[in-house]
């Protein structure tokens, strides 16, 4: 089970750790983790794609594992802008001109990004639970009562004594979140240690809180980004073949990701539901992301 090769390759920010399987000259898929998770999210789908004769590629997102900033002086930016960007380079880096794409959480958006702004670059899209660009202007917002209790960490993460729990308590707080976002996945306690490792990036932590402060307009993103932030303020439509998964027993509450239909105008377009199914999709069920990715090759 999982990755059979692990490399290394630089960006112009970056230097992107990734794990891969599957022959080199077969049709890239790229799998995109979120947080606070990382690679091994994906250590069951890479040998189920591989075998159906996919090149299976998984970065480390900036802020994890071994993937580090090659210039001290780079913001350590999380905002959405930085890593759609970082994807692109990613695949230019090694020389990947297309791929099937497939994300959930930071990674998912980071993959909604690439297909709605390059879809040239975009063979298919998996994304768990929608459209992932991020509405920066209606980000104040109010939603239902029920749903904003299960933000309670984003707005923890705004304050300083949020970034002192983070930096302090990463651990701990990043297993409860795994617990509690997939409340029906009675082996996510016994999963965590595999991936804790990769919370102990030194940037991490900055990385993390930038991400939840910029997404509220709270702080500046990094001005190398404004340009697609810009761009994707206006909510661009996803027009390459999709496949949509939406989690049935999601502990991070929100409105259905059934409702962005209309951001999705590529053909095919098929939405799936996962029953049972909490935050970590491709952990949770390795088989069904699978066959959702298998569809677009």
């Amino acid at each position: 089970m999982g990755f059979t090769s692990a490399g290394q390759v630089d960006t112009p920010t970056l230097s992107v750790a990734y794990e891969h399987s599957g022959p080199t000259d077969a049709v890239p898929v790229i799998l995109l983790h979120g947080f606070p998770y990382d690679v091994r999210a994906f250590d069951e789908v890479a040998p189920l794609l591989a075998r159906r004769n996919a090149w299976v590629v998984a970065p480390y997102l900036r802020g994890f594992g071994a993937t580090s900033f090659r210039d001290d002086a780079t913001p350590r930016s999380g905002q959405q802008a930085a890593l759609g960007t970082d994807l692109v380079e990613f695949m230019d880096a090694l020389g990947i001109e297309s791929a099937v794409l497939a994300g959930y959480d930071w990674g998912g958006r980071a993959a909604c990004i690439t297909a709605a702004v390059h879809p040239e670059r975009v063979r298919g899209l998996v994304t768990v639970d929608g459209y992932n660009v991020q509405d920066i202007a209606a980000a104040h917002e109010p939603g239902k009562p029920e749903w904003e209790a299960t933000y309670w960490y984003q707005y923890y993460f705004h304050s300083e004594r949020g970034r002192r729990g983070l930096e302090r308590n990463r651990e701990e707080l990043c297993e409860f979140l795994w617990r509690t976002w997939s409340p029906a996945w009675s082996g996510a306690a016994a999963a965590f240690p595999a991936s804790a490792s990769s919370l102990h990036n030194p940037d991490f932590a900055d990385v993390v809180i930038h991400s939840y402060r910029h997404r509220y307009g709270l702080v500046d993103g990094d001005p190398r980004y404004q340009d697609l932030e810009d761009v994707l303020a206006g909510q661009p439509p996803i027009t390459v073949p999709t496949v949509l998964l939406e989690t049935g027993a999601d502990g991070l509450l929100g409105p259905s990701a059934a409702g962005d239909r209309e951001c999705f105008t590529g053909r095919p377009y098929e939405h799936r539901l996962l029953a049972g199914i909490g935050h970590n999709a491709p952990q949770e069920a390795p088989e069904a992301f699978a066959d959702a990715v298998a569809s677009l090759l």
